[in-house]
């Protein structure tokens, strides 16, 4: 032994996918909060890879989520944009990435948040759909004007 200590491997090694989607540059600490976007549990089956606190060089730290077999909707690209906006989809098709994008922040989102308001319309049994006007800096209920601004991942609905 040299008594010197190894260089840590800045390489990520996790195995590529044959088809499914990619997600990368999420903010680190939200791949948790991502997967419960998707509605992956571990009980449906899907085979998903993920990167937590990884080094990168646009955020300094990022999470990762790779998930083979799936494709993502619209719907879950805009709701994954309130809590990873700096995130990039990419998607795979035999083992080449045959599309890539960045998230885009939609105006609105109806029916995937709750609001946190206990006396607004939306959470009172009503037969309306909820709906958030998003802003730079999160989002505001279209029915009671409550503003969320942090934790916007527990309000979603899945």
């Amino acid at each position: 032994m040299s008594g010197e200590e190894p260089q840590p491997d800045r390489e990520l090694r996790v195995s590529k996918i044959r088809d499914g989607t990619v997600i990368d540059h999420i903010a680190a600490g939200q791949a948790l909060n991502v997967l419960a976007i998707l509605g992956i549990d571990g009980s449906g089956g899907e085979t998903v890879s993920v990167g937590m606190n990884v080094p990168s060089d646009r955020l300094g730290r990022k999470d990762i989520v790779k998930v083979e077999g799936r494709e993502l909707s619209q719907e879950e690209v805009d709701v994954l944009s309130l809590i990873a906006p700096a995130a990039s989809i990419n998607i795979v098709r035999g083992f080449e990435v045959v599309e890539k994008s960045r998230v885009e922040r939609p105006e609105v989102v109806t029916g995937v948040l709750s609001c946190p308001n206990a006396n607004c319309i939306s959470t009172q049994g009503e037969p309306v759909e909820s709906r958030f006007d998003v802003l730079d800096d999160g989002v505001r209920c279209a029915y009671c004007d409550t503003i969320v601004r942090e934790d916007i991942a527990e309000l979603i609905e899945v």
